[in-house]
C-alpha cells in the first residue's frame, strides 16, 4: 500500500518526499532524495530554510513555461545560494524567442483544452476519454520536448543534495518526469501509479492556491476539482503505451541517447545509502 510522505510547509500545498518506494528488486528509494511539488513562490522564510536545511535540497528542477515564468517572477529559493535551478519546459511552442513578449501570451495548454472538449463531446465515455486525452498529452511531453525530459531526469541523478521536481500544481507534468525517474530504478508501475494519483487528495488546495497567481487565475476561474484531478487510469495507460511503444520507459530512453552510466547515476542518487 502507497502512503504518501506530504511534507507541510508554507507555501505548497502538494509536495511529498518519494523516500520509502520499494524497487522490484527490493531497493528502497532514499528520503531526501527527490521531493516532488506544486509551485514553489510563496514559501515563506522558514519554508525555504527548512527545505534547505532540514532536507538538504539542493536542486530545482522547474518544468514551467516561459509564460509562467514571466507572469510569476522569481520565487524565493532564487535568491538562495547553493540552490541551482535547472528550467526545462515541456512544451515544443513555448520558447523565450518569441516575438510576443512571454507576460503577454497564454499559457501554452490552454489550446490542449479546448481540445480535450471537443474529443470528450464525441466520445460517449467521458471519464475514458478524459484519461485517454491526459495520457497522450504527457506522451506529447516526452514526444515535443525529449530534450527537457532527458535534461530534467539528469539533473535529478547529478544533484548533490535533494532535488525537487514542480511545475505549478506540480500533478501533471511533474508527474510525467518524476514517474519516469521512478521506473529508471525499477519501481514498480502500481506504486508510479498510486503516486501519480495521491495529488487528487491536495486538488482542491492546489486550485485555492493558483487562483490568487497571476499566471493561473484566468485559466482555473471555470474549473471544477473533478476536471482538475488526476486518476489512476491517466498514468497507467501512458506506462502502457510506453511498454507497446518503446519496449518501456528505459526503451524510450535509449532513443534519445540515455545510457547505462545514467542508469547507474540513478540508482546511486536515489537508491544509494
Amino acid at each position: 500500500m502507497y502512503l504518501p510522505h506530504w511534507i507541510e510547509i508554507d507555501g505548497v500545498v502538494n509536495m511529498r518526499d518519494l523516500g520509502g518506494m520499494v524497487t522490484a528488486d527490493g531497493d528502497t528509494v532514499r528520503p531526501r532524495r527527490l521531493l516532488r511539488s506544486d509551485n514553489l513562490q510563496d514559501l515563506s522564510a522558514a519554508a525555504v530554510e527548512t527545505l534547505v536545511g532540514d532536507y538538504g535540497v539542493t536542486d530545482i528542477v522547474d518544468l514551467r513555461t516561459h509564460v509562467e515564468l514571466a507572469k510569476e517572477g522569481d520565487g524565493p529559493l532564487r535568491a538562495v545560494e547553493g540552490v541551482t535551478h535547472h528550467h526545462h519546459t515541456l512544451y515544443r511552442e513555448d520558447t523565450d524567442e518569441s516575438g510576443i513578449p512571454a507576460a503577454e501570451r497564454a499559457l501554452p495548454w490552454e489550446t490542449d483544452e479546448r481540445r480535450e472538449l471537443t474529443a470528450a463531446r464525441r466520445d460517449p465515455d467521458q471519464a475514458r476519454a478524459h484519461d485517454r486525452f491526459w495520457s497522450e498529452h504527457y506522451l506529447s511531453y516526452l514526444a515535443s520536448r525529449p530534450d527537457s525530459v532527458v535534461a530534467a531526469l539528469q539533473a535529478i541523478a547529478s544533484s548533490e543534495g535533494a532535488a525537487v521536481v514542480h511545475c505549478a500544481a506540480g500533478k501533471d507534468r511533474t508527474g510525467t518526469v518524476v514517474g519516469l525517474a521512478l521506473k529508471v530504478v525499477d519501481v514498480p508501475d502500481e506504486l508510479v501509479i498510486a503516486d501519480f494519483a495521491a495529488s487528487a487528495e491536495r486538488v482542491a488546495a492546489i486550485m485555492e492556491r493558483l487562483r490568487s497567481r497571476p499566471a493561473y487565475a484566468r485559466n482555473l476561474a471555470d474549473k471544477t476539482v473533478a476536471q482538475q484531478s488526476p486518476t489512476t487510469d491517466t498514468m497507467r495507460l501512458l506506462l502502457d503505451a510506453l511498454d507497446e511503444r518503446h519496449g518501456g520507459v528505459h526503451g524510450w530512453l535509449r532513443t534519445q541517447g540515455w545510457t547505462s552510466a545514467d542508469t547507474d547515476r540513478m540508482r546511486h542518487k536515489l537508491l544509494d545509502d
